[in-house]
Order: C-alpha cells, then sequence, then structure tokens
C-alpha cells in the first residue's frame, strides 16, 4: 500500500491536510463499483472513500501528486505520494478502470484488457504473493517466477521499490540467466497473439529494468542476442496510439558502411552496440529517461568509442591500407567520399581516449602523410570532402599545432597554407568561411608557437599571402577616394579572382588581419608601411553593408591601439581617418554600431594621449565634427585639444631665458678651452706677470693697504637681492674690524714661507698646478659675473651691491698661493661649488650663505677672519 496524505481545498483557496495514511484500490462496501480507499496509518480510520467513473476527470502533477474534483463533496481533493512509483502505480491503475469503464459503456467488445472485477482480484493477490518473496526484515529474496501470470508482481516490485529494492533487483535479475529469455518469450506470445494489454506491460516493465541504471543489466540488454526484442518490446508505449516500428528501421533502413573493411569481430559488434544505445536514448525513450540513466549510456558510448578506436590504431595494416587507398589515383569519387568521411569519423572518435595515447596517434598519422591527403582533399569541388577535410585540420590544431607548422615549412610550392588562404576567399557556405579563419588563427598564433619554426611560417604568410587578401578587399570595393594612389603593391599583375566575393568573406579577412596586427606588430607594420594596405583595407568604409564599415572601424581602431609611433605618423601623413570621419558625418545621429565604434576610437585616442592625432583630428576634421558637438566625446576631444595649446604655450615662453642660459655657458666653456690651447709663450708670458703681482701685493700688505684696496674694488651688482620680499627678516653680519698688526704678520710671513718654497723647488710641474688653480678661479668668478649680470636683467630694480662675490674672489686669489697641492686643488673645488651655489639662488641667497659657503676647512693653513 502507497503512503499518501489527503488534501482537501477550502473556500479560501487553501488546501486544508486531512490525515496521513494508506491508500488502496478496492470495492466499495455495499457497491461493486472501484474506487480509492484511504485507511488511517496510525487507528485505521478511513479518511477517503472516492468512487471512480468515467466521468471523473483526474490530474497528475509533479509525478507524486493525483488531484480532481468529487462531484459529492462538491470540492477539489489531492492525495500527495511519498514516493512517485507509487503514484505511478495508482494513476496507471485508475486510467485502466476508466477506460475499461468506457469500453463498458459503448457495449463494445473488450479486446485485450481483462473486466475490472478480474483486474481488481488481481491487485487483491499481488500484496499476499508480494509478502511471499520477502524476508522477515522485508528484504527481498527472489524474484517470482518469470511467466505471464506474475508479471504484474514483478512490475510492482520494480516499481514501488525503494533505493535499496530497486538495487536488490537488480542484482537478482542479473544474477538469474533465464530472466531475459523468459521474458522475451513471453513478449513474442503476447505479440503473435495481438494481447496488447500485456504487451503494454511488459513495455512498463522493460523501461523499468533501464530505468534501473545497472551496468550488468546493460551488457544484457545491449547484447546481439537481446537487443532486437528488447527494442521490439518497447515498440508498444501505451502513451501512443500507434505502434512504432523500431526494429524495421533498424533492419531495412541502416546500412553499415566500411570503408576499409574491418576484420576484428569485436570491433563491428563494439560499432553496432554503440549506434544501438544511441537510438534507443535518442530515438526510443528521450522524454523517459532521467539524468542518471543517460549519463550511464553516454558513457557506455564512449567507453565504446574509446575500444574501437584502440583497436583500430594498433593494426598497422588497417592504417596503411586506409591510406593506400586515399592516394590512389583510380578511385572513384564516391569512394574517395566514403574514405574521407572515415578519416574524419576516425580523428573524432579519437578524442575518447586519454591524451597521451591522443597526442600519438595524431603523430603517427602525421607520419602516415595525412597532410598531403588534407592538401589533395581540399583540392576537391565537392563541399562535403572540403568540410570534412577542414574539420580533420582544426582536430589536428586542436591537438598539436606545430605539427601541421612543420609540414607547412617544409613544403615547395602549392603549399598547404596558400590552399588555406584560397579556401578562405571561396564560397563554400558560411560555416566553411569560419573554419578557414579559425585554422590560420590557429597556425599564426604566436602566444603556442615553438622551436625552429616559430618565424619561418609567419614569414611565409607575409611574403606570399598577406598581400593577395588585401588586394581581394580592395578589388571588391568601390574606387577609393583617398589621397595616395598604390605605388608599389607588390600584388601587382596577381589575377585576384576575386569580382564577386560575398561580405562575409571580406569580414573574415579583415578579423584576420585585425589578428595579425595584435600578435605581429613588426611584421605587419613593416607590409603596412611599405605596400599602402592600410589604404586598401579602409575601402570597405564605401561599401553599403554597414557590418564591413564597423568592421574597417575596428581594424583602425586595433592598428591606433598598438601605440606604435611609426603607424601614427603613418596614419597622419596619408590622412588614413579621412574615410573614418566621413562614414561617421554620413551617418549622421543615427544611433548604431557605426557611431558607437568611431566614438569610442576618438576616446581611445583621447584617453591614450595620442597627441599627433588630436591635433590631427581637430585641424583636420574640426569642421565636420561641429555638428556633433553635443556628444561628450567630442567635446573632451576638443578640449584636450585646447589643453595641448595651451601647454605648448607656456613651454614656449619658459623656453627663453633658458636658451640665454645655454648660450651664454657655451661661450664660457669655449672661453675656457681657448685658454688651455694657447702656446707656451703666452703661458710663460702669465707666470711673469703673476711673479711681478705678488711682489707687489706683498708690498701693499705691509703698508697695511690691504683693507683699502678691498675696498675700493668695483662691487658685483644684483647677485643677492637684499630688497626681496623673501629677505625682510634677515640681518646682515656686522662689519668686522681691522685686523690687528699681529695678524698682518702672520699672513705676511705666510707668504714669505710660501714664495720660499716655491722658488726653491723651481720644478715646473708645480708651477703647472699652480697656474691652473688661478684659471680655474678666475673662470669661476667670470661666471658668477655673468649670471649675476643676466639675472639683474630680469629684475625690475638693481638689487643693492654685495661684497660675497669679491670676498669669494679674493679668497680664490689666497687658496691659489696654497702651501699643499691637496688643499689647492679643494680650494678650486669649492670656488666652482659657490658658482653653481650663486647660478640657483639667483637673487635670493643672503649674504650670510654667501660668506658661510667661502669658508675653507680646518686643514687650510690659514682663513679670513
Amino acid at each position: 500500500m502507497q503512503r499518501v496524505k489527503v488534501y482537501r481545498l477550502r473556500d479560501g483557496g487553501k488546501w486544508d491536510d486531512q490525515g496521513t495514511g494508506h491508500v488502496a484500490i478496492d470495492y466499495i462496501e455495499g457497491s461493486k463499483d472501484l474506487g480509492l480507499t484511504v485507511l488511517d496509518e496510525e487507528d485505521n480510520e478511513t479518511l477517503l472513500v472516492h468512487n471512480i467513473t468515467s466521468d471523473d476527470i483526474y490530474r497528475k502533477q509533479e509525478e507524486t501528486i493525483i488531484s480532481w474534483r468529487d462531484p459529492e463533496a462538491a470540492t477539489e481533493l489531492a492525495l500527495s505520494f511519498q514516493e512517485a512509483a507509487g503514484c505511478s502505480y495508482i494513476w496507471d491503475n485508475i486510467c485502466e478502470i476508466q477506460r475499461n469503464l468506457q469500453f463498458s459503456n459503448l457495449g463494445a467488445i473488450e479486446v485485450g484488457p481483462r473486466p475490472a472485477s478480474e483486474h481488481l482480484e488481481a491487485s487483491r493477490v499481488l500484496h499476499s504473493h508480494d509478502e511471499s518473496f520477502r524476508s522477515v526484515n522485508g528484504e527481498l529474496r527472489e524474484l517470482p517466477p518469470v511467466d505471464l501470470s506474475n508479471l504484474p508482481l514483478i512490475l510492482k516490485t520494480i516499481l514501488e521499490g525503494g533505493i535499496t529494492d530497486q538495487m536488490r533487483v537488480a542484482e537478482l535479475i542479473t544474477q538469474d540467466r533465464d530472466f531475459f529469455p523468459k521474458l522475451l518469450e513471453i513478449f513474442r506470445m503476447c505479440e503473435d497473439l495481438e494481447n496488447l494489454d500485456d504487451l503494454h506491460m511488459i513495455f512498463k516493465l522493460v523501461r523499468g529494468i533501464i530505468l534501473l541504471n545497472s551496468p550488468s543489466i546493460f551488457d544484457k540488454i545491449f547484447s546481439d542476442e537481446f537487443i532486437l526484442d528488447i527494442i521490439g518490446a518497447l515498440e508498444y508505449d501505451p502513451e501512443v496510439a500507434k505502434v512504432q516500428k523500431h526494429r524495421t528501421f533498424l533492419k531495412d533502413h541502416v546500412i553499415f558502411k566500411e570503408a576499409i573493411p574491418i576484420k576484428n569481430v569485436s570491433v563491428v559488434s563494439r560499432i553496432h552496440q554503440t549506434y544501438r544505445i544511441g537510438y534507443l536514448k535518442d530515438v526510443i525513450l528521450p522524454r523517459t529517461l532521467d539524468d542518471g540513466t543517460m549519463a550511464s549510456l553516454n558513457t557506455m558510448i564512449h567507453t565504446n568509442n574509446a575500444a574501437v578506436i584502440s583497436l583500430l590504431k594498433d593494426d598497422a595494416c588497417f592504417i596503411q591500407e586506409l591510406f593506400s587507398r586515399m592516394r590512389s589515383p583510380n578511385i572513384s569519387v564516391e569512394s574517395k567520399r566514403e574514405l574521407v568521411r572515415f578519416l574524419h569519423e576516425f580523428c573524432t572518435l579519437s578524442k575518447s581516449l586519454p591524451l597521451v595515447q591522443q597526442l600519438r596517434l595524431f603523430r603517427d598519422l602525421s607520419g602516415e602523410g595525412v597532410f598531403e591527403i588534407i592538401s589533395d582533399v581540399l583540392q576537391s569541388q565537392d563541399r562535403k570532402i572540403v568540410s570534412a577535410g577542414t574539420d580533420i585540420v582544426i582536430l589536428f590544431l586542436n591537438q598539436d599545432p606545430n605539427l601541421l607548422r612543420s609540414y607547412i615549412v617544409q613544403q615547395e610550392g602549392n603549399s598547404l597554407l596558400g590552399l588555406l588562404v584560397k579556401g578562405m576567399v571561396t564560397d563554400f557556405g558560411e560555416q566553411m568561411h569560419c573554419q578557414f579563419l579559425e585554422i590560420l588563427r590557429i597556425l599564426m598564433d604566436s602566444f603556442t608557437m615553438s622551436g625552429a619554426h616559430r618565424d619561418v611560417i609567419i614569414e611565409i604568410f607575409y611574403e606570399r599571402h598577406l598581400d593577395y587578401l588585401v588586394d581581394v578587399i580592395a578589388s571588391c570595393c568601390p574606387p577609393r577616394s583617398i589621397t595616395r594612389r598604390a605605388t608599389n603593391s607588390a600584388a601587382v599583375g596577381r589575377n585576384t579572382e576575386v569580382h564577386r566575393i560575398k561580405p562575409e568573406i571580406l569580414l573574415n579577412i579583415c578579423e584576420l588581419l585585425c589578428f595579425c596586427v595584435v600578435h605581429h606588430p613588426y611584421r605587419i607594420k613593416c607590409n603596412f608601411l611599405m605596400n599602402n594596405a592600410i589604404e586598401k583595407i579602409l575601402t570597405m568604409t564605401r561599401r553599403s553593408e554597414k557590418f564591413l564599415v564597423v568592421a574597417a572601424v575596428r581594424f583602425m581602431r586595433t592598428i591606433i591601439s598598438r601605440n606604435d609611433e611609426h603607424l601614427v605618423r603613418h596614419v597622419v601623413k596619408f590622412n588614413l581617418l579621412k574615410p573614418i570621419i566621413d562614414a561617421f558625418v554620413e551617418n549622421g545621429d543615427r544611433y548604431n554600431m557605426l557611431q558607437s565604434g568611431v566614438l569610442e576610437l576618438l576616446e581611445h585616442i583621447r584617453k591614450e594621449n595620442l597627441k599627433l592625432l588630436v591635433i590631427y583630428v581637430i585641424e583636420s576634421f574640426s569642421d565636420q565634427l561641429m555638428k556633433f558637438e553635443h556628444f561628450g566625446s567630442i567635446q573632451a576631444f576638443k578640449l584636450k585639444y585646447q589643453q595641448y595649446l595651451e601647454s605648448a604655450e607656456t613651454r614656449l615662453g619658459a623656453s627663453v631665458p633658458d636658451i640665454r642660459k645655454k648660450a651664454e655657458g657655451r661661450g664660457l666653456e669655449k672661453e675656457e678651452e681657448d685658454y688651455f690651447n694657447e702656446d707656451s709663450d703666452e703661458e710663460d708670458s702669465v707666470r711673469r706677470t703673476k711673479h711681478a703681482h705678488d711682489e707687489e701685493r706683498k708690498a701693499d700688505v705691509a703698508n697695511g693697504s690691504e683693507a683699502d684696496d678691498i675696498s675700493s674694488r668695483p662691487k658685483s651688482g644684483g647677485l643677492v637681492d637684499y630688497a626681496d620680499d623673501d629677505d625682510e627678516d634677515f640681518n646682515p653680519p656686522p662689519k668686522e674690524p681691522d685686523r690687528p698688526a699681529e695678524d698682518d704678520e702672520l699672513l705676511k710671513i705666510s707668504r714669505v714661507k710660501r714664495k720660499s718654497v716655491n722658488t726653491g723647488d723651481g720644478k715646473h710641474a708645480d708651477g703647472e698646478v699652480r697656474k691652473r688653480q688661478k684659471i680655474e678661479t678666475r673662470i669661476t668668478c667670470s661666471k658668477i659675473s655673468a649670471l649675476t649680470s643676466l639675472a639683474s636683467k630680469h629684475k625690475d630694480s638693481l638689487a643693492s651691491s654685495s661684497p660675497s662675490c669679491e670676498v669669494n674672489g679674493i679668497m680664490g686669489e689666497h687658496a691659489t698661493h696654497s702651501v699643499e697641492q691637496q688643499h689647492s686643488t679643494d680650494t678650486a673645488e669649492t670656488s666652482r661649488q659657490i658658482g653653481g651655489d650663486c647660478i640657483k639662488a639667483m637673487g635670493n641667497l643672503s649674504s650670510e650663505k654667501a660668506v658661510n659657503t667661502t669658508k675653507t676647512n680646518d686643514s687650510e693653513p690659514y682663513s679670513v677672519r
């Protein structure tokens, strides 16, 4: 008995739970009519009694609910079953009782079905028999004997049992060797007697056995011994009015073609079994099989395919005979078609093998010369053969592209690559165009290339075939309005034979060119710059098909996205954006892919700060773009152009003083170079003048006139602007008092000592060192004076004079007479640093900072106090 819940529909539209119990079909007490009876599972009280009539309309919902309208209760009733199998069993009984009642009302003679009373009696016996085949704990011990009277009990056991019972039933059926022979013998007897009722029951029984989803049962069902009778039992579907003729179709219309005779019996048997499994899955029971059973059948098909391919590939004689027949010049067109189809199916089914075995198989086929056969296939006029050939090529490329690349590199003359390119522009149908495009993409994919042939195949394509594809586009488009004419095309005089090319072919060529721009930027840049290929491709903007115009815009977008300076200059030089802008203007305000593509192109140029293109677009097409200023992209584009102009003016104004500084700096460097290139006579003259000057200065120091000499020298003007706002809080240091006599005496003694050392040494090297140090000091002071005068020109008023530079000069003068050579070198470097600091300060450096930077280090023999 089936466990159910009883529901009654209330006036408010809600279902009211009446209780849980067990349902059965039995005679209603006090009546001869059959009906549904539900007894409460706790106290065996009657929850529902319903008389089944031929007028009632029953509905089955969600595999577990049966509902109807009860005329006596004047409301809707429903039974919710715990298991779907129990629901199906009660539903089948209700349908059969209604069918018998309809026959009875019409007064017709029953053919096949037993009377309702007999059916009820059989259902009563089912319970008692079912209990006899179970153990104490309820486990199924054995199946009832397979005969016509026990078929309802076997069906009930298969359909109504839980998962545990179904697994036990599958085990018992597998162990019973006579189960299927006896069941199919009953089927043949019922078919001879045309007993449709029993044939319908056998159909449900066979379908239930298949839904057990047992691999061991599948092995028996799909064996050559039982498969035809199993398919025959599945022809009598009670839900189909007309009996199906599956066996007739399999015997008379299905023909097993052998392109090459297969001598292995096991291979042939597996091929037949695979076809029958697929036929049952896809034709006989497509709506009945659940997901688990469908997956199991697919696994069987996959396993059989792998076994067949493995057995065939290991048969060396079979493979050699296959290729020898395909190379035969005397083969007929029909035989060639069958061989190509067999090779295609053989390569396709090889995907059932493990990955390592797949790779080994394809390498073996490549060694046998499969690509030579494909080259011959692609030259055929039969579209079906060409389609099979391209499918084989794609299978090889998906497995190992280097196999085909190696073959193409080794070829000479009319190569397979040329046939693929030619096939791309040949009208084989839309699907074929996409196949050729995909093949060329995989072949030239730089990311998957490796080995010695990495660049060779790309070079072959660009030297022999790229210009051909570009000329195909140019020959299929209206006359161009681009200014530059083709002068150096490599394809001059080539017979392209492309007078009538479908637009889909042109679109695929453009897609391939975009792919080449991304993957081979250097190679295609050289070709574009030399052979005006961009201009030819942009002629597609003159086509009436809008998707081709959009393809041209997408091609230009790909070119510009490379951010290559040479390509950008090429676009500007030859005005290559003109056809794009013309198509955009001609499109007007229509919101479509063309408008969006051009706006996105301009937005990319703006965001990537491609200054040359921004200026080129605005200065060349500003009038045409004026009526599209309501687009935000156009407004932002013009704003970017204005920003470029403003930044250019700012840089131009700031570069004038820098130019002057560079010119004066170059003049000072020239002065230094000329000085060091003077002859030795001048050097001797300078040495003598220097000696006399030292003598005069010694006399001045002795007379105490050094301070007057310092104050009488002209002050440098404009080096430090003390009136500047930044120096308002600066307090200059107090004036130093006159040096005492002791300091003068010390200074005099030091000079006398230095002089005696110099004259006593008499070496030319020391004289050269002192001369160079003094020259550097003078050059530093001259630089400071020049830069000071330059800064004073940019001031509104002259700043007060500062003695800092003069002090620097004096200290540099003293430093040149140092006793030790390393101290002299340090002092010269300090002088250079002073000049650099003065240049950077330009009027903002205080006198205190200037004086402090001129102080010598502690290792010097004296300092100015």
